[in-house]
């Protein structure tokens, strides 16, 4: 599989402090299934933003698609961003706008047809188990249903990347279990996942999958050098 995420010795720096990332260096494969861990303060969500393009790098060079998005003008960006769905850690959920509405705006955003937008919204609402919440504003639904709004919303488009910070961390653990099988279910698809989280046991279940773990702004083990099987609920090694 050609690599559809590329970073070489990237390195992030905010203002005049010690960098958040130092030397990070990894390549993704187009259709793999990533779990990114870490220590709280490792540089998770740093990470996630570079590859989302919500930030620059301070040095280093990284690709998406195939093209150096660090020199990438900006107002091409935009078209890069539409390629790439995600979830965030605080939903970001617009609120005057209905749950269906919420994931509708994506759809919107690409020009589809407003007759065409009901079936597949009702749909991803259905899924995510909000089937009868889709006129309820954010303010009214709880933590775990407002994260499942953001999840919904990141995968409607069927995006080429999905990024997700911490996308369980609202919900029970079956509602967790659920949303993985859609992340699976999109991977299939062709959607490279990446998931920041620190449920190894959810990590576990998720079969094929590999894992990058961050230590205090560095990639401490190489991308593919610990697997899980399906299922398994041993400890993992080399990562305690």
């Amino acid at each position: 599989m050609s690599a559809i995420v590329q970073f070489e010795n990237v390195g992030l720096r905010y203002g005049l402090d010690s960098e958040t990332l130092s030397d990070v260096s990894f390549s993704l494969s187009s259709g793999g299934f990533y779990f990114l861990t870490g220590a709280s303060g490792a540089g998770k969500t740093s990470l996630l933003k570079l590859l989302y393009l919500a930030q620059r790098p301070s040095r280093g060079v990284i690709r998406l698609f195939g093209e150096d998005v660090v020199t990438l003008p900006r107002k091409r960006l935009p078209g890069f961003r539409r390629r790439i769905g995600v979830v965030f850690q605080d939903f970001r959920l617009v609120p005057h706008l209905s749950a269906y509405d919420n994931i509708a705006l994506p759809l919107r955003v690409s020009g589809m047809e407003e007759g065409e937008i009901d079936a597949p919204v009702v749909e991803m609402l259905n899924w995510v188990g909000l089937g009868d919440r889709g006129q309820a504003r954010p303010a009214t639904l709880s933590g775990g249903e407002q994260q499942r709004v953001a999840i919904a919303r990141a995968v409607i488009g069927r995006p080429e990347i999905l990024v997700a910070d911490e996308p369980t961390g609202n919900v029970d653990a079956d509602m967790a279990r659920r949303l993985m099988t859609l992340f699976e279910a999109l991977n299939r698809l062709g959607t490279t996942i990446v998931v920041a989280t620190h449920d190894l046991p959810l990590i576990a279940q998720v079969s094929g999958a590999q894992m990058m773990r961050l230590d205090k702004g560095r990639l401490a083990d190489p991308t593919g050098t610990l697997r899980y099987p399906p299922q398994s609920q041993s400890k993992p090694q080399g990562n305690a």
